[in-house]
């Protein structure tokens, strides 16, 4: 991956980040965290999504990968701060 993949990657997944911490009210971490947790959200989301079969194509399909991956991070990080 160069640079430029680097930059895009970490860009997708500061607006998933955001998106979830945006979705998941109460469940969120701030700006900052939620950025972080969308990064790690997008690695969850391509695996749930390639564990369904499915795959995300585009700049579109990479956003809501992305988002869906980090939306299920926050509710399992939310489940484990709860208890």
């Amino acid at each position: 991956m160069d640079i430029t993949g680097l930059l895009i990657f970490l860009a997708i997944g500061a607006l998933a980040g955001w998106l979830a911490g945006t979705l998941m009210k109460g469940g969120g971490f701030g700006l900052l965290g939620n950025m972080v947790v969308g990064v790690i959200g997008s690695v969850v989301g391509g695996l749930v999504f390639g564990l369904l079969g499915l795959s995300a194509s585009g700049l579109i399909g990479s956003i809501v990968t992305a988002t869906v991956g980090a939306v299920v991070l926050l509710w399992v990080v939310g489940l484990i701060r709860k208890s």
